[in-house]
């Protein structure tokens, strides 16, 4: 299941955020507009304005739409659905639901709780949240060019980029510096202080990521700070100029500056 927090907002530019279609469900989403500033030229741009705005509104997908690997815009299937103020996702077939303003400078919150349904995956129950999304829909069949906080049972923090097309056909090159250190797997963890590394094919690992962390379905991490089964997550992504900042249940697990879009 997943539920939206909010979303704190100082200035507006051409990125959406979007959340992967897996099984769970959605709430409450909030948008926090400081002294905000739109773009004339793109109707679907924020307003300048300031306090909460409500993104779902706990009756319909007004202000939201999704995109599907398959069926694109249009959901036969009721993959997105509202059912008692809460939005849920079937997680049947890969895709996204998507903002329709774009924001930048933004505090994501999202809460989330796993679905009952795994459809027989033997691996852990796997979504996401993607950030800064640019370019045409499915321009990265199914998602968008985006930095993707993974949502993802002992990967909740991670980071991961993802590099589609413009609408002419251009790679979209995004990018990301973080500071690292070395586990003794050989991959990368985040840690404040450590060594400044830019992204070059690895995913970035939250600075606890288990090295002997069996990606199987309803298993956790020793120092996972993820929520047991069945209990609601808080994550918090904190986008502030070219810097990322994802907080966990109050624990910040994961940072990376430079980021472009």
């Amino acid at each position: 299941m997943l539920k939206l927090g909010w979303t704190e907002q100082s200035q507006l530019w051409r990125r959406r955020t979007f959340l992967q279609a897996s099984a769970g469900w959605l709430g409450t989403q909030w948008l926090n507009l400081h002294s905000a500033s739109a773009s004339a030229k793109d109707p679907k741009t924020t307003q300048p304005g300031t306090g909460f705005v409500r993104l779902f509104n706990g009756k319909d997908l007004k202000g939201l739409y999704g995109w599907l690997k398959d069926t694109h815009y249009e959901d036969p299937r009721k993959v997105f659905s509202v059912q008692d103020g809460i939005l849920k996702i079937s997680g049947e077939v890969d895709g996204y639901l998507a903002t329709e303003k774009e924001y930048r400078d933004y505090h994501l919150v999202v809460e989330y709780k796993w679905g009952a349904k795994t459809y027989g995956a033997k691996t852990v129950r796997n979504s996401g949240i993607l950030l800064h999304a640019v370019g045409p829909d499915g321009n990265r069949s199914p998602w968008m060019s985006s930095i993707e906080c993974q949502v993802a049972q002992g990967c909740v923090g991670d980071f991961i980029v993802i590099r589609g097309k413009d609408s002419s056909g251009k790679e979209v090159p995004v990018t990301m510096t973080s500071d690292t250190v070395l586990a003794r797997d050989g991959r990368t963890r985040w840690k404040k202080g450590g060594k400044p590394t830019t992204y070059s094919g690895k995913q970035f690992w939250w600075s606890k990521h288990e090295p002997d962390f069996e990606e199987i379905i309803d298993t956790r991490g020793k120092e996972d700070v993820e929520s047991p089964l069945g209990e609601w997550t808080r994550v918090e992504c904190i986008c502030s100029s070219k810097r990322i900042t994802v907080v966990v249940n109050g624990v910040t697990v994961n940072e990376c500056y430079n980021v472009y879009p």
